[in-house]
């Protein structure tokens, strides 16, 4: 299963609209998709559910845990890569 670990840059973290979107963004694609809170040591959550995602408590500079499994696992996360390091819909300080 491929996953990949980033850290969330934007200032309100995986709140709101920022979870929303990327929620909308792992919607589109058929893979099993889950999010872990590195940072709080969470369990992972299905990035389909903006429920579940809000319950993991992502804030700004939190490390996060992206993984898919599926036959378009690898598009997904390019696809939430680019969305994370983006700021999800939000201005980031570049690094």
């Amino acid at each position: 299963m491929p996953e990949v670990e980033l850290t969330v840059r934007n200032p309100s973290g995986l709140h709101a609209r920022p979870a929303t979107l990327l929620v909308q963004a792992a919607g589109r694609f058929d893979s099993r998709i889950t999010v872990a809170n590195l940072d709080r040591d969470s369990q992972p959550v299905d990035a389909k559910s903006i429920l579940l995602l809000l319950t993991a408590g992502v804030s700004r500079g939190h490390r996060i845990r992206i993984a898919a499994e599926g036959g378009d696992a690898q598009a997904a996360l390019e696809e939430l890569i680019r969305l994370v390091d983006s700021g999800l819909g939000e201005e980031v300080e570049p690094e």
